[in-house]
């Protein structure tokens, strides 16, 4: 059986990239995500190079950064200096029962099995513990960000929201869900990254890459995108809360 982190072990390799391309989260939707007081631990599962990782300590909690991959760790200990780091995933946490008080992922979760990463993430947390994902989504509803979709599709996620809320089980219940809208300014050489950053990419045959390029090339040039010219990347952060039971 291929295992769901085949592809997020992949990330390891472009981590500069990820790092350059990926945006951040909205400070208020990573404060509603947790919606603790100031002495609270948070797993952050999935952490990358830690772009949920800085809002969640400029936010002012204690944090722990968790990830398949101890390249994208290495990263994240530069970006997020002083975040204790350990190699695991939601399925197998290296943490203690009930040892922290939120667990967060951060355009994660589709790389989770739903049923043993929820009763992982029920073991660690404390009673009334919550669990909170995240995903920044690309919106498509502005042409020129459907054709960019269109050359690099956002893979899991997508098909993930197409079914409806993330898929949780015990010991969770219902969510509560917020989203955010907000743009950030790119310049060619961060749209590339970001894309280049994406597993599709990552795991593509040479010629499929090749290909992509050519593609955003064409883009980029009909948006006028050279040096440090700059255009607004629509996104809507969509966020989910669920309380332990």
């Amino acid at each position: 059986m291929v295992s769901r982190h085949n592809g997020s072990t992949s990330f390891g390799t472009v981590a500069d990239l990820y790092e350059a391309g990926r945006p951040e989260y909205p400070d208020a939707a990573v404060r509603w995500l947790v919606s603790l007081g100031p002495d609270a631990t948070v797993a952050d599962v999935g952490a990358g190079t830690g772009k949920l990782t800085r809002g969640l300590v400029s936010a002012g909690w204690k944090v722990v950064a968790i990830d398949p991959d101890s390249a994208m760790l290495t990263t994240l200990r530069t970006a997020v200096p002083g975040v204790t780091t350990h190699v695991g995933t939601a399925e197998s946490l290296p943490l203690d029962d009930a040892s922290v008080d939120a667990v967060v992922l951060g355009q994660a979760w589709h790389w989770v099995d739903p049923v043993d990463g929820s009763r992982e993430i029920g073991r660690v947390l404390r009673p009334g513990g919550s669990l909170g994902l995240i995903w920044n989504v690309r919106d498509d509803s502005v042409p020129w960000v459907r054709e960019l979709n269109s050359i690099v599709p956002d893979g899991g996620t997508t098909a993930m929201f197409t079914a409806g809320p993330p898929p949780i089980a015990d010991p969770f219940g219902e969510s509560e869900q917020q989203t955010w809208a907000w743009t950030s300014r790119v310049t060619r050489e961060r749209l590339a990254a970001s894309v280049r950053s994406r597993s599709h990419y990552i795991t593509a045959p040479p010629e499929e890459r090749t290909e992509v390029d050519s593609r955003l090339d064409t883009l980029f040039e009909s948006l006028r995108l050279h040096g440090d010219a700059t255009i607004e990347l629509p996104y809507e952060t969509r966020a989910f809360r669920y309380v332990r039971r």
